[in-house]
């Protein structure tokens, strides 16, 4: 690196490319890893993580940069592809530093960090030596609500709180809001039990609920029990009703009606519905809301009702015909009108005249063996599942069966359990 001494705001470096010599791409740049020097002065930047394909996290120190500015970041390309995990004295920047309080020694109050700067020393190292900080701050999950202004401060103007005092999450939930609810999820494996519920509750009600699904079980228990009852409820009526099916059935039973209660009734009442079958059933694995029409609609109907954002690729995959009610469990189920179909087919012709009426569905009953089957037999990407009257109540979809499949702690990182803090990095 250039001995010249230069500064690099971190919120300016999330989500750069990071590069090899040779111009290929190694991943992007997700966060800085600081180590404290306690009294001796700032923090010293040690290396970045970098998100590589697979959606793995890896550590590449500070040394095998060559370069880094706010455009780009190229490094030696010697990288250990080890999944990174954080020694007991490295903090990192975004996910640990942003949002956190401190009192200005000037006797001015406190403030919280919104981004880090770092200035690169003559011998190549890297200090923390400038916070940017927000004086007034008040964080809220509704936007908009943020006040006081900014300036900016050294270091060593600053006292640090404890890493037990409460800590916002504005600031990371701002900087990950392009990453999937799954990708996101893996991030919030990585962190410590204490932030990752500030983390939980920053988030809306629609993000954390999406972002819930994605985590596994055991965490999924865990940061639904940290919610107050109210909140929990809400969060719940946003998750798939099968997923949040599936998390109630992990809750103490009086904690689980507890929380049905306070649901929206029509939302609680198609959970209520899929807690009544075992687990590996196909009553057990469908969801109670597939897309269901009436034989007369059209097929322009069909395509405007698959083109909602809301529905899985795996549910828009196909149409369910029945006669009214509509709601499951629906009335005599009739067929199924897959989104091929669709797409060949005029826009004013009728599902009536379309209708595969072949596809036999199965029982709510059903063993996941004979759903699997059946799946893989047709290669279906979702399956009717009907009741012993032949009323429509759901359907299975391949998602739903593979999650029932893999194993249970597939969720999990594939070097082994959730990485928490307490792990060292080899290498």
């Amino acid at each position: 690196m250039s001995t010249n001494p230069s500064r690099i705001f971190v919120a300016r470096l999330l989500g750069l490319d990071v590069f090899d010599p040779l111009g290929d791409r190694l991943g992007r740049l997700r966060d800085v890893v600081v180590l404290s020097r306690g009294l001796r002065g700032a923090p010293h930047a040690v290396g970045i993580v970098v998100e590589v394909p697979g959606k793995k996290r890896v550590f590449v120190p500070m040394t095998r940069l060559t370069s880094m500015d706010q455009a780009q970041i190229i490094c030696t390309g010697l990288v250990n592809l080890r999944r990174f995990q954080q020694r007991g004295a490295e903090q990192l920047v975004v996910g640990e530093l942003f949002d956190r309080k401190v009192t200005l020694k000037d006797g001015s109050g406190d403030a919280i960090i919104e981004d880090i700067a770092m200035d690169q020393q003559r011998n190549g190292d890297w200090l923390v030596s400038k916070l940017f900080v927000r004086r007034g701050t008040s964080t809220s999950r509704l936007r908009g609500l943020r006040r006081g202004h900014t300036l900016l401060v050294d270091w060593s103007e600053t006292l640090q709180g404890s890493e037990n005092d409460p800590q916002g999450a504005s600031q990371f939930v701002a900087t990950h809001e392009d990453l999937k609810p799954a990708d996101f999820a893996d991030a919030l494996q990585e962190m410590s039990d204490k932030r990752r519920i500030e983390v939980a509750s920053e988030l809306q009600d629609e993000r954390l609920a999406d972002v819930l699904q994605e985590l596994p079980e055991e965490d999924q228990v865990t940061l639904l029990s940290a919610l107050d009852n109210e909140r929990a409820a809400d969060v719940l009526e946003e998750m798939d009703p099968d997923d949040a099916a599936d998390l109630l059935a992990d809750l103490p039973s009086a904690k689980a009606e507890e929380l049905l209660l306070l649901m929206e009734p029509d939302e609680a009442d198609d959970v209520r519905r899929l807690l009544q079958y075992d687990e590996d059933t196909a009553g057990g694995l469908m969801t109670p809301v597939p897309v269901i029409l009436p034989p007369e609609a059209t097929v322009a109907e069909a395509l405007a009702h698959v083109r909602s954002e809301e529905l899985s690729p795996a549910l828009a995959s196909a149409i369910f015909i029945c006669r009214p009610p509509l709601e499951t469990p629906t009335g005599r189920f009739l067929g199924v009108v897959h989104i091929q179909q669709l797409l060949r087919s005029a826009p004013p012709e009728q599902l009536g005249s379309i209708v595969d009426k072949n596809l036999e569905p199965v029982s709510d009953h059903a063993s996941v063996s004979e759903v699997s089957h059946t799946m893989a037999s047709y290669n279906l990407n979702s399956l009717p599942v009907v009741n012993s009257a032949g009323r429509l109540v759901g359907a299975v979809t391949v998602d739903d069966l593979l999650d029932h499949l893999l194993p249970d702690d597939w969720r999990t990182h594939e070097d082994g359990a959730p990485i928490r803090k307490l792990g060292g990095r080899i290498g």
